[in-house]
């Protein structure tokens, strides 16, 4: 069976990045148990991956990814439980909630690369994303409220990236968005109409240009963000500020400001 999902590892001026794609072309790149479990060990190892310091995700064959593969669960529609039965549909779902959660947590910056179709479960690995490069060809949308089903996992990710009116617009309508009305809404970050993989090594060499420890310590505090109370939140800022400037990444770039160089994290010349 072919990888469900391919990682190409490149270097940079200090360190590496990665490109994680989404391979399953023929469904589009439809979320199956198997690619939720690849990206889910991918991004464990992540975690410990020192020498990363950015991923890319994107998906095969002119698509991004078209939403959840229903294909495991076609005995399932429609048949209730027996009594007593504990259903297992809870803990399969709950997996991929598990996943999004281990994208935005990545310490690593991460780009999402939309071509074609962002559907449904695909919409919520794109709300993961630092940035986001759409294509002028790519849709997007949450169409489970029109199919009977419910957008479960994604839905606190689309309150957090788009705010809960455009949330609410998103996922109570199932309205496809292009890319333009994808990056008013706050979804996408930028709109490609030339060549996009111009588009991506130009983002990729924008955040070469950042020191890897303090990028992973601020997104611990954007994550935090949303359900840490407020003094709390400072308290725990005020840490991570105190061990940046005691740390070695300061220093570093401090002289190499000064000195009008690129410090040696940078991918710059």
């Amino acid at each position: 069976m072919a990888d469900v999902l391919l990682i190409e590892r490149a270097p940079l001026a200090s360190g590496s990045v990665e490109t994680w794609t989404l391979h399953e072309p023929a469904s589009r790149n439809a979320l199956s148990e198997s690619m939720v479990d690849a990206l889910l060990a991918a991004c464990e190892r992540a975690v410990t991956d020192t020498d990363l310091r950015g991923v890319v995700l994107r998906g095969a064959g002119g698509h991004f990814c078209a939403g959840g593969s229903l294909g495991g669960f076609a005995k399932t529609i429609g048949q209730p439980l027996a009594d007593g039965e504990v259903d297992p549909l809870v803990p399969l779902n709950r997996r991929f909630g598990a996943l999004l959660q281990a994208l935005c947590a990545l310490p690593q910056w991460l780009i999402v690369v939309v071509e074609g179709a962002a559907m449904g479960g695909g919409l919520g690995l794109v709300c993961c994303a630092d940035h986001v490069l759409a294509h002028a060809n790519a849709q997007f949308a949450t169409p489970e409220v029109t199919l009977g089903i419910v957008p479960a996992q994604i839905a606190p990710f689309v309150v957090h990236r788009l705010g809960p009116a455009a949330a609410r617009r998103c996922l109570l309508t199932g309205e496809r968005w292009d890319a333009a009305t994808a990056q008013r809404a706050g979804l996408a970050d930028e709109v490609v109409t030339g060549d996009m993989e111009a588009a991506v090594q130009a983002a990729i060499a924008r955040r070469a240009a950042t020191a890897p420890q303090a990028v992973a310590a601020t997104k611990r505090l954007l994550l935090a963000q949303p359900v840490t109370p407020l003094p709390e939140l400072l308290d725990e800022a005020a840490m991570a500020f105190a061990q940046a400037l005691r740390g070695p990444e300061a220093p570093q770039g401090l002289a190499a400001f000064a000195a009008r160089k690129a410090p040696p994290w940078s991918a710059k010349p």
